[in-house]
This record gives C-alpha cells, structure tokens and sequence, in this order.
C-alpha cells in the first residue's frame, strides 16, 4: 500500500513530462520530413525517411542563421548590460544610509514591473523615432534593458540583503571602496542570482516578438522570431523547414540550462534559504 503511494506521484509527473515533451517531439520529428509528409500525410506520426536537408535549407536558403546570430548577440548583450546597471542599483539600494530614500526608490522600481509592456508600445515607438535609432540594434537593445532592470533588481537586491554583513565590514578594513567592495565582494557572491536572471532575461529577449517586429524592418537586421515568419507567403507555408528553425531556436535555451542548472537552482533559492 505504501508502495502505491509513492508509486502515483511518480505517475503523474511522468504523465506531466510527457505532455510537456510531446509537442517538442512533433516538431523534432515534422523537422526531418519531407513538407508534404508534414502537413498532409503523416502529421502526428514518426518520420518514413529523415530529410536533415531541411535544417540546412533553413540555415543558409532562409537566413536562419543570420537570424539567430542577431538574436544571440542581442539577446546575451542586452541581459549583460541590464544586469550590470541593476547590479550596481540593487547594491545602492540595499547598502544606503538612508533607509527612507532607498525605500522610495525600491517603490519606484516596483511600479516599473506594473505598468503592461503592450501599453508602452506606442511612447517607445516614439521614443525611438525622436532618437532616429529605428531599424538599428540600439531601437531593441534600450527597451530590452530598461524592461529588465526592474526584475532584476528585485532578485538581486533580496540576494544581497541575505549576505553577512560581516564580509563587507572586512573589507572596507582592509581598504576597499565602494566600488572594490562591489566589484571584489559583493558581484562574486551573487553570481547564482544573477544566472538566474541572466537565463530570465536571455529568454525573454529571445523569444521577444513584439518590439522587433515593429522597429526592425531590415533583413539583415531581424531577430529569429521575425525571421520565422519568412517561411509562410500568401500561398504555401513550409512546415518542415519552419520546424527545423524552431529546433534552432530551442536548443541554445537547452545548453544554457544543461550547462548552468546548477547556479539556476541555488540562485533561485539560496535569497529563502539565507533570508
């Protein structure tokens, strides 16, 4: 009986990873089909013969590459530049002697993650025409950081305030400066926290569509959810080579989260642990 106790929870999470894995495996397999096989013949079931020519049609006929490539640099620059600032923001907030002042700008920062990024479409547009920086990197890279920060500074700020104080006293002994003492002490020990947010911003810069699809009109230029819509026109979409693009999208996210799990897990619960 005990047995079967514990035997129906690994049931149900065994039925939950396959629900989860089942439409990746539609895709991985509709990638190495022939079209027709992919949309009419053969839908749900596995391949009849692998065709990998559709991963390398995709990459270099339909500029997947180049996509991805701009969605890479993208992506990884503006999580860097957005965990930079708020790492030194979240470092003044939660180090000031002026407990009033810091919180009012942790309230403030708050407010930020309120306002929905749809309604703000329109003042950034704007923004970015004033700027004359549309149809360049820079009309992606300010609102990605600027809507990161907020996030951001929340986790790392609650990481920084479990720290000893202790640690930073001795440093500032020893005869480091702000600056030292957040360079030296503070950004090292909070490196869970921030992979856990680099990973978060990564993926939603990643995946973001909205933004790049109306203030990127170049092709060289656009990002990988862009360029998937390439594979549809007025007549025909090309399920099979569109299915090998979305195996390009997904596997970066998947050796991110195979090599740095480990940091995810503690960053996400060493603030709880420590707190």
């Amino acid at each position: 009986m005990r047995s079967l106790k514990k035997l129906i929870p690994h049931i149900f999470l065994m039925g939950y990873l396959l629900i989860i894995l089942y439409p990746f495996l539609f895709v991985l397999f509709s990638s190495v089909k022939s079209n027709n096989q992919a949309i009419a013949s053969n839908p749900f079931g596995l391949p009849s013969s692998i065709m990998f020519d559709n991963y390398v049609n995709a990459w270099v006929n339909a500029k997947i590459s180049t996509y991805f490539f701009n969605s890479l640099y993208i992506g990884v620059v503006a999580a860097c530049v957005s965990i930079l600032l708020a790492a030194m923001l979240a470092f003044a907030v939660t180090r000031m002697r002026y407990k009033k002042v810091s919180a009012i700008i942790f309230q403030l920062i708050l407010v930020g993650m309120l306002i929905p990024n749809n309604s703000l479409l329109l003042p950034i547009y704007g923004i970015m025409r004033n700027l004359n920086i549309l149809d360049t990197r820079m009309a992606l890279f300010l609102p990605y950081i600027a809507n990161a920060i907020p996030f951001t500074v929340i986790i790392l700020a609650a990481f920084m305030r479990s720290l000893p104080g202790e640690i930073e006293e001795a440093a500032v002994i020893d005869g480091l400066r702000p600056a030292g003492l957040f360079a030296r002490i503070i950004i090292p020990l909070t490196v869970p926290a921030i992979v856990t947010v680099f990973i978060i911003n990564f993926l939603g810069n990643w995946n973001e569509f909205l933004l790049a699809n109306y203030f990127i009109s170049s092709n060289e230029l656009k990002t990988l959810p862009i360029g998937m819509v390439g594979f549809r026109d007025a007549y025909n979409t090309n399920y099979a080579q569109m299915s090998a693009g979305i195996v390009f999208s997904v596997l970066p996210v998947m050796i991110i989260y195979a090599i740095l799990q480990e940091k995810i897990i503690e960053g996400v619960t060493a603030g709880s642990v420590k707190g």
